[in-house]
């Protein structure tokens, strides 16, 4: 008989980091095995007592104890199957011819069944069969020892704690899948409204409307709701968000309750830029460069110098870069660059004289082509490419429709981590003034919204003269020069002094075209020759109508001194008590918030683009022609006021920079090194996270315009229908050698035959 296991090898194997299974898997088959061994034996010993002769008694004493401990160590509770089993080794009575024989035949039928039985009956002893006889446990003591250690392996094993746990979270249900109830049909139809946004937005339908059709349809849903077994903690939720926040909350906790989770759509491109620095990058990217004196060429150059203050922020300030025949064009006073280097360094210069610190960031540039019938700068090729992937974080876009028009490269959110766009223009006042101009304006609107839409994650807007856009905010992120603010406070400091500020009467400074508000400063003045007859006006100024602006005035014989223009800045302005801007385009003059850090009267209309300095008890707004007169006589008759310390604040550009990182949620996106997460930065206990539990079809409608646009812009003749500059889906040889660029047959080859 085989020797069973020691305790001490069976206490080292208990040890081994096995599972419970797997281990009485192995005593199972040592034990067969030693089973096997004694049926082998006691065959023997019965094929000799069933012989027709008695067998001689045995020799071998050894075998006459085992068999005597074997009987000796059946169990009290198996005598009835020891009778069973002696039962069934009897022959059956001999007939007579096999009595007649001089040897019985075996009955090798019976002694087959005999010994099948006795394996089944062996395996009910030794409790194969399911039963737990305790007398067993006594005779086996190695057994029994080795059981009590795999107990206590078993309470003891913090392996086996583990893995047990694993088993219960794989096997576990949702917790809330019964507490959530399922959605209604109303619900459902306001979540569809809701996501709708994209294609509403293209068919006209104002926002105000669609989100009034929202809350009714989820208003009917939410009563019936309140009524049901919510979680408590749904409950909370529900009761303090808008209709759009308990909506999308909704829809995520029965996704939730599901088990759904949705890891990305069809457009979306999880290589994005990992901070490894600790610094952010901000890339600001805009229309326009210095000397060419604009607002899209002023204020980011401001914006950059004033959010690389801090130390964690790494700036780049990306310009267009335009070739000596365009620069002529462009630049006031003959101004022209050989190469990117000497104009850096003008723009520097000129920026450093004027802000009073050393501002740290780069000036990068990328090819642009002026166009003269929209009298703007134009990108050439793919704006992204010149960022690096290593820097490609947050992206600032000034004029984000501007910049997107034609742009016919990588999806700028598809980029950048985050990406917002600043809305300088109005651009559908300025068209409707040209020829068919309404019916271009209805494409504009749409293409705007369209480029805006697939492009940008937040859109500012300065004022409420900008057309409205998808995912934008209204407010005024731009500031002034801080040299305007000196200049205030020396004229408060004269009048302080009792020395006499103002010298000089009203001015206007301003690029001449007529979209700046010529035309309606002429009317003005025409109409109301007789009431301001003693009423003169110096303007400055230059641009593309300068001849016809003044021809206009001589013909109405108006009392206007015109002048070259120059800095508002500039010494000869400081005497002018009273600045006048009747532009209904602007959507928010620079040259008004600089007369009004100054110190000095402003008469503007009363438009959503003087909507911000409406508080400043120096602007004076007026409705009509006749209100414009009363104004003006209002100013020259009187002193202005002297700005607050907080009204100067406001005006600044450090106020601006605040502003600008709270509406455009930099501030938190900025505070975070994990992208995903700022991005849906709500508290886990009590909101659900959104953007892993559901699919948001606003995402893939976004993904589906800006694939739409990339396959219009990628078309010449579609390009060149719209009103693009020829050859600008790339830039051209003089580009690539002013930038030091790749020529652009070996940066995007055609391959054909």
């Amino acid at each position: 008989m085989a020797t069973p296991p020691q305790p001490s090898a069976m206490a080292t194997r208990s040890k081994t980091p096995t599972t419970t299974a797997n281990a009485f898997s192995l005593l199972s088959n040592a034990w067969r095995h030693d089973l096997q061994l004694m049926r082998d034996r006691a065959t023997s010993f019965r094929n000799l007592a069933i012989s027709f002769d008695p067998p001689p008694p045995p020799q071998n004493p050894a075998d006459m104890d085992f068999v005597r401990n074997l009987r000796l160590r059946l169990p009290a509770t198996s005598e009835g199957s020891g009778a069973r089993r002696i039962q069934k080794w009897r022959l059956p009575p001999p007939t007579a011819t096999a009595m007649c024989s001089s040897r019985i035949r075996i009955g090798l039928v019976n002694i087959k069944d005999a010994i099948v039985a006795e394996v089944e009956d062996t395996d009910e002893i030794w409790g194969f069969e399911g039963e737990n006889l305790k007398g067993e446990e006594k005779d086996w003591e190695p057994i029994q020892k080795l059981k009590t250690k795999f107990k206590e392996f078993e309470e003891n094993s913090e392996f086996v704690e583990k893995f047990k746990s694993s088993l219960k979270l794989i096997c576990k249900e949702p917790e809330d899948s019964k507490e959530v109830p399922p959605l209604d049909v109303p619900e459902l139809l306001a979540y569809f409204v809701k996501q709708s946004s994209p294609f509403l937005d293209q068919l006209g339908v104002r926002r105000d409307f669609r989100d009034k059709m929202v809350e009714s349809l989820y208003s009917k849903s939410k009563n019936q709701l309140v009524l049901r077994s919510l979680s408590s903690e749904e409950s909370s939720i529900n009761g303090n968000g808008n209709v759009n926040d308990e909506l999308d909350l909704r829809i995520a906790s029965v996704l939730q309750s599901t088990g759904h989770r949705y890891n990305g759509g069809l457009w979306t491109d999880h290589t994005k830029h990992d901070p490894s620095d600790n610094k952010r990058h901000l890339a600001i990217v805009t229309t326009a460069s210095l000397p060419w004196m604009t607002g899209t060429a002023v204020n980011p150059l401001f914006r950059a110098a004033y959010l690389s203050k801090s130390a964690d922020r790494k700036i780049t300030l990306m310009v267009p870069w335009l070739c000596a025949s365009d620069q002529e064009l462009v630049y006031p006073d003959n101004i022209t660059f050989s190469s990117p280097e000497q104009q850096e360094v003008y723009i520097h210069k000129w920026l450093e004289e004027r802000i009073g610190f050393k501002a740290d960031f780069k000036i990068s540039f990328y090819p642009g082509k002026f166009s003269k019938e929209r009298r703007s700068i134009i990108p050439a090729g793919d704006t992204s490419q010149f960022i690096p992937s290593r820097d490609a974080d947050i992206a600032i876009l000034e004029e984000p429709e501007h910049l997107n028009w034609y742009y016919h490269g990588k999806r700028w959110t598809d980029k950048f981590n985050h990406v917002v766009g600043i809305v300088h223009t109005n651009y559908l006042e300025y068209i409707k003034r040209e020829k068919n101009g309404s019916l271009q304006a209805f494409f504009v609107k749409h293409i705007n919204n369209w480029v805006t839409r697939a492009h940008c994650h937040k859109v500012l807007r300065l004022s409420a003269a900008t057309q409205d856009s998808p995912r934008s905010v209204i407010c005024n992120v731009h500031g002034v020069n801080p040299k305007f603010l000196k200049i205030g406070e020396k004229i408060a400091a004269d009048k302080g002094l009792g020395q006499k500020a103002f010298t000089k009467g009203a001015y206007f400074l301003g690029k001449m075209v007529w979209a700046k508000g010529y035309k309606e400063l002429i009317d003005l003045l025409a109409k109301h020759k007789s009431d301001l007859d003693d009423f003169k006006l110096d303007v400055y100024g230059n641009g593309e109508d300068a001849n016809e602006v003044q021809s206009m005035a001589r013909r109405f014989d108006l009392n206007i001194n015109f002048q070259k223009g120059r800095d508002h800045a500039d010494d000869s302005l400081h005497g002018y008590k009273v600045f006048i801007n009747p532009s209904v385009s602007d959507v928010l003059c620079t040259a008004t918030a600089e007369a009004l850090a100054m110190g000095k009267f402003v008469v503007c209309a009363d438009h959503p683009s003087n909507e911000f300095f409406r508080t400043f008890p120096n602007c004076l707004t007026y409705k009509t022609s006749e209100d414009f007169v009363a104004k003006v006589k209002q100013a020259l008759e009187n002193e202005p006021q002297l700005l607050s310390p907080e009204q100067r604040y406001q005006l600044s550009w450090e106020a601006a920079t605040q502003r600008f990182l709270e509406y455009s949620e930099l501030d938190r996106v900025l505070n975070t090194q994990d992208d995903a997460a700022y991005s849906k930065t709500h508290n886990r206990q009590k909101r659900i996270a959104k953007s892993v539990s559901m699919p948001n079809l606003s995402e893939i409608a976004d993904g589906g315009l800006a694939f739409a646009h990339y396959c219009f812009t990628g078309n010449e003749f579609l390009r060149l229908c719209t009103g693009a500059i020829p050859g600008t889906q790339n830039y051209d040889k003089q580009h690539a050698q002013d930038l030091h660029l790749l020529p652009p047959q070996v940066q995007n080859p055609i391959y054909g035959w």
